[in-house]
């Protein structure tokens, strides 16, 4: 199956039949969604993934097709806490069922552990793996400790605050009891 596979026109039934198993890596910068979120950054570097196919028996007694993704990779993220750049470790390992219509996956898939896709004779692996790590990806990054000093206050450098006298509330009774002649 090594010869036939096509990680963006995958036969995933006969991929499944064969017990196919392939490992690869691809540029991020190949994941257009994914650079977006490290804002072009780490283009360079490779995500790596291996997926491998299998019939599992059905509910119905027939066999539906299975396939085993699991896929890493280091994005460069924007640290929240000095803003400079921040590299993480995202992946994620998820078995996904094939069932033949949407309707069928729609309403499987509420009542499934697994991730139930609808079957094609040509789908795009490397796009169902951009939506797991985009998935995997923290919605906060931040350093462990930051490289740089981080600024806790905000000020603008034009703006003098003023000290202003508080008044005193005594002084004013005082001026009342200066004024009562009694």
């Amino acid at each position: 199956m090594k010869n036939e596979f096509d990680a963006q026109h995958l036969h995933i039934s006969a991929f499944a039949k064969s017990q196919g198993t392939y490992a690869g890596e691809e540029r991020l910068s190949r994941f257009t969604r994914l650079l977006e979120q490290s804002q072009g950054l780490g283009g360079e570097t490779f995500a790596s993934y291996c997926v491998q196919g299998e019939m599992r028996p059905d509910a119905a007694g027939g066999e539906e097709p299975w396939l085993h993704l699991s896929a890493q990779a280091t994005v460069t993220l924007v640290c929240q806490r000095c803003l400079g750049p921040v590299d993480e470790t995202i992946g994620f390992e998820r078995d996904f069922r094939f069932v033949a219509s949407e309707a069928l996956a729609e309403v499987e898939d509420e009542e499934s552990e697994e991730d139930v896709l609808v079957i094609s004779k040509s789908f795009d692996l490397l796009e169902l793996m951009e939506d797991e790590l985009l998935m995997a990806t923290p919605l906060v990054s931040m350093h462990e400790i930051c490289p740089t000093p981080v600024k806790l206050q905000a000020a603008d450098a034009g703006f003098v605050e003023l000290e202003q006298e508080k008044p005193n509330p005594f002084a004013v009774l005082q001026q009342l009891k200066k004024k009562d002649p009694g």
